[in-house]
């Protein structure tokens, strides 16, 4: 990390009713678009987990691996996408989970994670926490164990961070 931390939240877009009026969506684009504040952000999440023995970070799609990947290399863990039905060219385990208002899956290649490996769960932001939820599942599922979650961003009145406690989440910026 540089000797100057940058403060991070200044690299988080605030942009009011969007995806629909009264939502406040914290943006993170500024702060992918900014080389050092991206680079200690990694960094910051690694230096939480470089004692974890993670063996797999594991993130759902699509901003998740934006932090997952990178993570995952400083980590010198595996990467392993969980994606949307459909998407995974081999065969998987799927986990079909309850939304507010329907159902979803997620699905995970069979040989992605193997029983017993540490597994970091990784998104952008923790809000609800039902995709992530399903992420650890999902990992349990392949007989591995969810060390932690860890989000960029965790909005922690929609009570995302009570929901996966049991996974102890951690988030860089939080937001009441």
């Amino acid at each position: 990390m540089s000797e100057t931390a940058l403060d991070l939240k200044q690299f988080i877009r605030d942009v009011p009713d969007f995806p629909r009026p009264g939502i406040l969506f914290r943006d993170i684009t500024p702060l992918l678009r900014h080389p050092q504040a991206f680079r200690q952000a990694i960094d910051q999440m690694a230096w939480r987990y470089r004692d974890a023995q993670v063996e797999v970070v594991a993130a759902a799609e699509a901003r998740g691996f934006i932090f997952a990947a990178p993570l995952a290399l400083e980590l010198q863990a595996g990467f392993v996408p969980i994606r949307k039905p459909g998407k995974l060219p081999f065969d998987t385990h799927a986990f079909h989970y309850e939304l507010e208002y329907g159902t979803d899956s997620l699905e995970v290649h069979i040989d992605g994670i193997e029983p017993g490996q540490r597994v970091l769960v990784v998104d952008d932001l923790l809000a609800t926490g039902g995709t992530v939820e399903a992420c650890c599942q999902l990992v349990q599922r392949c007989g591995a164990q969810v060390i932690g979650c860890a989000f960029l961003i965790a909005l922690k009145g929609l009570g995302g961070l009570e929901r996966v406690r049991r996974y102890r989440p951690w988030a860089l910026i939080e937001y009441d």
